[in-house]
């Protein structure tokens, strides 16, 4: 019988599991039940795209724009940020979080002013629209996000947002590598 690990009590049934019962009988010496965690991230990471876009498509927005919606949305009144900010606030480049300021500028949703603390640095504002916008978003958003978890109960949820946190904090720190 093929060794098993801890993991393996929830291995049966998804596609996953397939992909490491086939790499166990393939190279019988590799441990390949990290997939089990991680392959299983990456796949709900793009199963679940698809099934979270529409909201955001409908509302004529490009992937991503709605980051920074909410990012503005979440910080404090008057909903204004930098563009390095929201940069370190969606986790992404500088240069990718000005394309889609600009956009949310054409669209009416964001402004863009001058920094008062540095002549050469803009502040980007949430515009009422973009307020109300974001605000109808994010709770459509967070009833597709609680549908797709609801076949976990609340203390499973838990334990999975803790362990998931605890892994993300330890490759952010560097120590997942």
């Amino acid at each position: 019988m093929e060794e098993r690990t801890a993991l393996d009590q929830f291995a049966d049934g998804d596609t996953v599991s397939s992909i490491v019962d086939a790499w166990r009988a393939r190279l019988p010496d590799l441990d390949p039940s990290p997939l089990l965690i991680l392959g299983r991230v990456q796949r709900l990471a793009a199963m679940c795209d698809p099934l979270l876009r529409p909201p955001f498509a409908a509302a004529r927005l490009a992937p991503g724009d709605f980051d920074v919606l909410a990012a503005l949305r979440r910080s404090a009144p008057p909903h204004a940020l930098s563009n390095g900010d929201l940069a370190r606030a969606t986790l992404v480049t500088p240069g990718g979080v000005t394309k889609r300021i600009d956009r949310l500028a054409a669209a009416g949703l964001v402004t863009r002013t001058r920094d008062p603390a540095d002549a050469r640095g803009r502040v980007v504002a949430l515009t009422e629209a973009g307020r109300q916008l974001a605000d109808e978003l994010i709770r459509v958003h967070m009833a597709n996000e609680s549908a797709i978890i609801g076949a976990l109960d609340g203390d499973e949820q838990h334990l999975l947002a803790s362990l998931l946190g605890k892994l993300l904090a330890s490759v952010e720190a560097g120590r997942g590598s």
